[in-house]
């Protein structure tokens, strides 16, 4: 394949990309290409959240908090670029929990730099509770690892550090997976077990894709996702 047919091939590829999250965004019963768009659905809320410096365009939709998806066009220049994500907020205190349970169904691109994760956060933010269902590319958690462990129903390897303003733990699924339930309370559990923290509260439990590069714009799509706390 010579030069100039590659380069055909790819230019259209990346049309097709952008028709496809253009069509779905305008098909959706919300949609904002605004770095902070915002919208409540059903007690949650979806943002777009492209925070990160040097972020290129992003286009987020949604049908329902459950199901919604972003269109994004970061740069391979490093450093994350943005989490739209949607959010429960559950403002209970650890041991108030019965339970806290989530599940997830996503269909997410094999090309980028990019983790699907939950981010839970504790005690005013004092403590972020990262969980990667998958990733995909040059990317990697906050801090050193401290122990392998299977608990909220995976296999996890566990890491502990700062971003400078609070304390993270992120548990890195040891294989990539699209869809399952994680009790979130058990993950918790196994954190306070390890006198890490006390008997937090837990804030808002948001579920999204942390995105550092997906040059030429890639489509990523929750098909489904709640939240259930008793």
């Amino acid at each position: 394949m010579n030069k100039l047919m590659r380069a055909l091939i790819l230019a259209m590829a990346a049309v097709l990309t952008v028709s496809l999250g253009t069509s779905t965004a305008l098909a959706a019963a919300w949609s904002s290409s605004d770095r902070w768009g915002t919208w409540s659905n059903g007690g949650y809320t979806v943002r777009n959240n492209v925070w990160g410096n040097g972020a290129g365009p992003q286009t987020i939709w949604a049908n329902s908090y459950s199901n919604w998806g972003v269109w994004s066009n970061q740069p391979n220049t490093g450093g994350v670029k943005s989490y739209p994500h949607s959010e429960k907020m559950v403002n209970r205190r650890l041991s108030s929990l019965g339970s806290l349970s989530s599940s997830f169904n996503v269909s997410y691109p094999n090309a980028g730099s990019y983790t699907t994760a939950y981010d839970i956060w504790c005690d005013n933010n004092r403590y972020e509770i990262m969980l990667w269902m998958n990733k995909v590319g040059q990317v990697g958690p906050i801090g050193s690892w401290q122990a392998s462990a299977t608990v909220g129903g995976h296999s996890w390897n566990v890491y502990r550090g700062s971003n400078g303003s609070n304390e993270v733990f992120s548990f890195v699924r040891t294989s990539n997976t699209g869809a399952g339930s994680v009790d979130v309370k058990a993950v918790l559990n196994w954190i306070r077990s390890r006198g890490w923290f006390g008997d937090v509260t837990v804030g808002a439990v948001q579920f999204g894709y942390e995105i550092t590069s997906s040059s030429g714009g890639l489509n990523f799509t929750t098909n489904s996702y709640s939240v259930s706390a008793g």
